[in-house]
């Protein structure tokens, strides 16, 4: 399973973009001449987020770039997003503005060693996280987001291997009453958030909301009113008559947020260090400057080799079909 995503040999290093260029105009007008959707997560820069045809997660952005009518799909994400929408669309030209935008979960749970080890649990069910690579995708019966884990998990029956998020399925295990068969991965982000700093935070701060994504560590989790996917938190914050909220997920969302609801008050989660742990620096490897480029070339490209592709399409399109009728805000257009 190695080696699924090919760059093209002998790719040249692109031109630098030129002093004084209007970034935002000439990305909007290459989108149009190139016949070419954006795509961006909600952890992207707001400057991508803004330019965007469709910001949402993974499992919104995973349709969007299924029904797209466009040929060309530029993805502002990370790399397991584009493979995604690759494999879903192989006709179509996928184009990412930094391929070394990865994944702390994906790349933390390589195919092969994910098939030895599933040679420890016969006759499970493989679930896997879509924070994962097309080879690993392709050993998975099934594909789950964080917005749709517990829906697809209430139709399948135990025995089950979940993968690759440690925390997401200790979650899902207390939510459900069950215990699966556990790869022991995690988020760069999601792990370094600190409940010392996150209890100080609440007594400055008593009349504000905990929010979590289920990536967190339980220390984190227990302190949160809501625990829900980014875009389950993304509606709760709109949705909520509370004011402020203290958010523990990458910090991206909160630009989001902000625009969908301009009255509350967003706080970031504290890292545990004195760093910007809680923002991904794989997802901010994609700058402005970056799809300028990628636009314009065409490159660099996403490929993924069709017997994998193959494989990974039966699990992902099964994720679509056991979620055909979940209900969840969709991909924001621009503006």
């Amino acid at each position: 399973m190695a080696g699924v995503s090919v760059v093209p040999p002998g790719l040249a290093t692109p031109s630098p973009v030129l002093p004084g260029l209007d970034l935002e105009r000439e990305i909007r007008k290459l989108a149009v001449d190139r016949g070419a959707v954006i795509l961006a997560h909600y952890y992207q820069e707001s400057e991508i987020q803004d330019l965007a045809d469709f910001v949402g997660d993974s499992l919104e952005l995973a349709r969007r770039g299924r029904d797209a009518k466009e040929s060309v799909i530029a993805f502002c994400g990370v790399h397991f997003m584009a493979e995604t929408a690759k494999i879903l669309t192989p006709e179509k030209k996928v184009i990412v503005p930094d391929l070394l935008a990865g994944c702390s979960l994906a790349d933390g749970c390589p195919g092969p060693l994910f098939a030895e080890w599933l040679k420890r649990f016969p006759g499970h069910t493989v679930v896997s996280y879509i924070n994962c690579s097309a080879g690993v995708k392709a050993l998975s019966d099934v594909i789950v987001t964080s917005s749709s884990a517990e829906h697809i998990l209430r139709q399948l029956p135990d025995p089950v291997v979940f993968a690759p998020d440690r925390n997401l399925a200790a979650w899902l295990e207390k939510k459900l009453g069950r215990t699966f068969a556990v790869w022991p991965g995690t988020c760069v982000v999601h792990e370094t958030f600190s409940e010392k700093k996150l209890l100080e935070l609440m007594v400055r701060h008593p009349g504000a909301e905990v929010i979590a994504h289920p990536e967190c560590e339980e220390a984190i989790l227990r302190h949160a009113a809501v625990v829900a996917s980014t875009s389950g938190l993304l509606k709760h914050v709109t949705t909520s008559p509370k004011k402020a909220f203290i958010v523990a997920t990458e910090e991206g969302i909160l630009h989001q947020m902000r625009r969908a609801a301009p009255d509350k008050e967003l706080i970031p989660a504290p890292p545990d260090e004195n760093c910007a742990c809680n923002t991904c620096p794989h997802m901010k490897l994609n700058t402005l400057e970056k799809l300028y480029l990628c636009l314009r070339d065409l490159a660099p490209e996403v490929h993924v080799d069709e017997a994998v592709r193959l494989r990974a399409r039966r699990s992902i399109d099964r994720m679509l079909e056991m979620t055909a009728g979940l209900s969840g805000p969709p991909a924001l257009g621009r503006g």
